[in-house]
């Protein structure tokens, strides 16, 4: 997807049609879209033929586009899952483990890659409810794998607000609840990740239409790309004028939520009601 757009933009700032791309790969005008689209899979040899064609003469970039087309087509870890995953979703999952600043909003649950196994199972049960247990042990393992990236030698940076709703639903129940809170602390440890909550007194805040992810990659001709999960599909926006509208709304949440340094706190209270609770 990200070298699909990169294509698209390109062939767009040098005026050539769809139709002219398709005639220098030997393919049609739909055969670039869906190229562009990241539908497809790419022929070094095309992606070769294709900056040619668009002027791109800089060795530099080009080699950085070739070096993204040679692992698009490579098979991510994830693949072996891909019985019980959606094709968008494995696009996610191939940005995400690219991804070295992943910035995120959540309103309803704990963001996944923060989540107990115990939490996880909760969580996809509510939306798998009718699938079999091994099926729901496969998706709680694939949500435990993808939480590597935090602690891997180049650790993704994960920069998380979670609205507070999100902290006292106690899905699973208080037990669940209360170890993915103290999970959360001890989260709050790591250099590669960056927590804030939006307390209930806030009111009405940035992010009223719901959660996003915003991506960024360490290529810098690359844009970022925003994440929108829906029930059944997902929207990948890749558009900058979009894209900063994104940026500024988690810019706005950052400052309307408490800083870093009171979400341990924020938590620690939230765990001592629970525990009230029992």
């Amino acid at each position: 997807m990200l070298l699909g757009a990169q294509l698209r933009r390109l062939r767009e700032a040098n005026g050539t049609s769809r139709e002219a791309a398709g005639y220098v790969i030997r393919g049609s005008e739909s055969k670039i879209s869906r190229m562009e689209l990241g539908r497809v899979g790419f022929k070094e040899r095309d992606v070769v033929d294709l900056l040619t064609l668009y002027g791109v003469t800089d060795e530099r970039e080009r080699a950085e586009l070739l070096s993204l087309a040679r692992s698009a087509n490579r098979a991510g870890w994830w693949y072996r899952y891909n019985n019980v995953l959606p094709a968008w979703f494995q696009s996610y999952l191939g940005l995400e483990a690219a991804a070295v600043l992943i910035r995120n909003y959540e309103v309803q649950f704990v963001p996944g890659l923060l989540q107990t196994e115990a939490y996880a199972r909760a969580v996809i049960r509510l939306g798998h409810g009718g699938a079999d247990p091994a099926e729901i042990e496969r998706r709680v393992n694939l949500r435990m794998a993808r939480q590597r990236i935090l602690t891997r030698a180049d650790p993704s940076q994960l920069w998380t607000v979670v609205d507070e709703a999100a902290l006292r639903r106690p899905i699973g129940g208080s037990a669940v609840m209360r170890a993915q809170i103290d999970a959360l602390i001890e989260a709050t440890t790591l250099a590669s990740v960056r927590l804030q909550v939006i307390p209930f007194d806030v009111g009405g805040h940035a992010a009223a239409g719901g959660a996003f992810t915003i991506l960024r990659f360490p290529e810098q001709d690359l844009p970022d790309v925003v994440y929108i999960e829906q029930l059944t599909s997902a929207f990948f926006i890749d558009k900058p004028e979009d894209v900063d509208q994104y940026a500024s709304c988690m810019g706005r949440l950052s400052i309307e939520a408490a800083p870093p340094g009171q979400t341990t706190e924020i938590l620690r209270r939230i765990r001592k009601d629970l525990d009230n609770d029992r």
